[in-house]
């Protein structure tokens, strides 16, 4: 194992040369993603050739060692799509020397071999990767062959790869984790030595704790003949949602090649997660792992991982781990507060370290646990610079419109401040409100205000529709006499959103200037905010009827 190395000596380290069968630097890791095989292979995830060589592209600049793009002899597609990534990914060297390994699957079967081998030898540097069930059931049940069978058609697989003139060459135990030890030390020796590069240990079915598998990959160090001249691989299935820290142990008890998949897509419940092995190794690579590291650029984790996330159809879970809608978002008050005084207090990993651009308040997502300190941030982002008394008045209303909804977006946030933030103690109050609309007759609203001195008023109405009635019912109460001018509703991004509401009235008993003798119209304008059009409806007209209620007419008449 490498020795342990500082954050600013990690920065400086490069990524090693690349040879096959040994790597130069002890605590180098290589990440090998089948995210285009392996994770292809969940069901309904079938991706196209172009769609799989833009994904290609990404891992690319996402820096992977080396990319499974396909199984070749599954299907002309997968066949086309492998040449094509070879051709054109396989190809290109960057001003640092490096450029990605292609490997293409196959079983050990010769004419498999012969068209993976046909696909990928275009790239600068291919790879056949070439597998075999190790295991007692696998053996009996799926080859129906002895093991002396089995390590025959291994080890003869290998060389045939070898004559292709393939000098880089991967043996694959599948299901090695059920696989008699003995006979797994013996299976990958034969393999070693006709010529494979890598061997890769596979937990197929996910059944390995993590101190299981690292005592397997410890156990293979210490008994295969050979094992000191070849990269040992992990393959971790995630059937007990281990996959992740199976890939780690494997890693730290010495295998130097992950294999992994963006997102953790394949099979049944998957493979390990690229995002989560990479960003392991990175937060705890040097102080807990033995100075184990990468060369992932992981800035780029988020655009392949919503790139996977689109070709494949395969989609997150909000709390997926980094890549999740909810990875870096906070709900709770408690939390909020934390993360607005220091970031560090609820996030160990910065957004912007798998390519998450956020603006300052980003990550904070109101609801109804979050707290006033949380509500000031984001009004402050919004342009919003409100007293503490104006603070109050929207967040009680806030927390209102939060008990209704999952999330509060900005834009009722802004139809909240432009409906609450005026200093003005109301005539009338909405305290409750009823209404009976359709097609089986008039639409009927019931009413109750409440009083500035407490008192309680109930009437009922029916009108041409929900907010005709509504107003009527209003006007029964307050007994003024009101026709209303303009009525607009703004409904932003979705039918839960906050419904902004304004209402221009005017006194159905207007005045004359003596000055002009000309009739005065006087208007007044009132906001209301609710998820229900109705109730926001009824809060517009009640602002506007307070404030013509308050208006002192001679304001507007001279003596």
């Amino acid at each position: 194992m490498g020795s342990k190395t500082t954050e600013s000596e990690k920065v400086w380290r490069g990524r090693p040369q690349y040879i096959p069968n040994h790597i130069p630097e002890a605590s180098y890791v290589r990440i090998l993603d089948t995210t285009l095989r392996d994770g292809e292979q969940s069901p309904g995830a079938t991706m196209t050739s172009m769609e799989k060589l833009g994904i290609a592209r990404q891992l690319v600049l996402l820096g992977v060692d080396v990319i499974q793009p396909g199984f070749p002899s599954a299907s002309k597609d997968d066949f086309t799509a492998v040449k094509m990534i070879a051709q054109e990914v396989g190809t290109v060297v960057d001003d640092d020397g490096y450029v990605p390994v292609i490997a293409a699957f196959c079983r050990c079967v010769q004419k498999d071999i012969a068209t993976a081998w046909e696909a990928v030898k275009y790239a600068r540097r291919p790879r056949l990767c070439t597998s075999i069930a190790t295991s007692p059931i696998h053996m009996e049940y799926k080859l129906r062959k002895s093991p002396d069978q089995v390590i025959q058609i291994a080890r003869d697989m290998v060389s045939f790869a070898k004559t292709l003139g393939c000098n880089d060459i991967q043996f694959g135990a599948e299901d090695a984790a059920r696989s008699d030890r003995d006979f797994l030390y013996r299976i990958l020796g034969e393999v070693i030595n006709a010529g494979a590069t890598t061997v890769n240990i596979a937990d197929t079915v996910g059944t390995l704790m993590p101190c299981e598998l690292g005592k397997l990959i410890a156990d293979i160090r210490a008994n295969t003949p050979g094992i000191e001249n070849v990269i040992i691989s992990t393959h971790c299935h995630n059937d007990l949602g281990l996959a992740t820290a199976n890939t780690i142990e494997g890693a730290r008890a010495g295998a130097r090649q992950l294999e992994v998949t963006v997102n953790g897509i394949g099979e049944r419940a998957g493979n390990a997660s690229l995002e989560e092995v990479v960003m392991a190794l990175r937060c705890k690579g040097d102080h807990v792992l033995d100075g184990l590291y990468t060369r992932i650029n992981t800035k780029h984790i988020l655009k392949i991982s919503k790139m996977v996330e689109e070709y494949s159809g395969m989609h997150l879970q909000p709390h997926k781990a980094l890549v999740g809608a909810n990875a870096f978002v906070h709900a709770s008050g408690i939390h909020q507060d934390g993360v607005l005084k220091h970031k560090c207090t609820y996030e160990i990993i910065s957004p912007e370290d798998i390519g998450l651009i956020r603006s300052i308040g980003a990550g904070i997502v109101l609801g109804k646990l979050s707290g006033r300190q949380a509500l000031r941030k984001r009004l402050e982002e919004l342009g919003y610079e409100l007293k503490d008394d104006e603070v109050d008045n929207v967040f009680w209303n806030f927390k209102a419109i939060a008990e209704k909804k999952k999330i509060v977006t900005d834009a009722d946030l802004k139809a909240l401040v432009s409906y609450k933030t005026i200093d003005v103690k109301p005539t009338w109050k909405l305290c409750e409100l009823q209404v009976t609309c359709g097609t089986m007759g008039l639409s009927t609203s019931t009413i109750k205000l409440i009083t500035s001195n407490n008192s309680t008023h109930v009437a009922c109405s029916i009108g041409t529709g929900p907010l005709d009635s509504t107003f009527k019912a209003i006007n029964l109460i307050v007994k003024e006499p009101i026709k209303v001018l303009e009525y607009s509703l703004n409904v932003a991004e979705n039918m839960d959103s906050t419904a902004s509401t304004r209402v221009v009235i005017c006194k159905g008993n207007n005045l004359t200037s003596t000055f002009t003798g000309d009739t005065i119209y006087q208007t007044f304008s009132g906001n209301g905010a609710g998820v229900d059009t109705v109730v926001s409806g009824a809060e517009a007209y009640l602002d506007a009827l307070n404030k013509m209620l308050r208006f002192k007419e001679s304001f507007i008449c001279a003596e």
